[in-house]
């Protein structure tokens, strides 16, 4: 079983916009307050083949996330897998509403026993849904 969790935000500028600032991967521990901080693994620091090793923090849960990027479609979507305790796969997708971009983050996340397995993440989904959801109006405010 994995915890699905989808979440989107409005932000008030175009998609070239969002993207170029999103596109700084070594930004996003600003934005994120799950992220903690982040650290490359290797000379890469965007693009397919990126990895990223972000200390992060849930409530009192602390993990080591490896995040590899798997896709990358310059200003339209980035995706990657977590590797370590909590494996997974995830999307940023950047979507034209005119002058605006609508970014939608969605993520299918796998929590190991020790993080209470699939009850866990019954439990972890709307919080974590909540906490990214907050993230992106982070980031629309860096718009704005």
């Amino acid at each position: 079983m994995t915890m699905h969790v989808v979440v989107d935000q409005m932000i008030d500028a175009p998609v070239a916009t969002v993207w170029a600032d999103v596109a700084e991967m070594a930004t996003h521990a600003e934005w994120m307050t799950d992220a903690e901080s982040i650290t490359f693994a290797g000379d890469r620091r965007s693009g397919i083949g990126t990895v990223m090793i972000v200390p992060t923090r849930v409530g009192p849960f602390t993990t080591e996330d490896w995040i590899i990027v798997t896709h990358w479609e310059e200003e339209r979507a980035m995706g990657v897998i977590h590797v370590g305790i909590v494996s997974g796969v995830g999307m940023f997708r950047l979507e034209p509403e005119g002058e605006r971009t609508r970014f939608v983050w969605e993520e299918d996340l796998a929590l190991p026993w020790a993080l209470g397995g699939p009850l866990g993440e019954i439990v972890a989904k709307p919080i974590v849904g909540a906490i990214w959801k907050a993230n992106l109006a982070r980031l629309a405010a860096r718009f704005a």
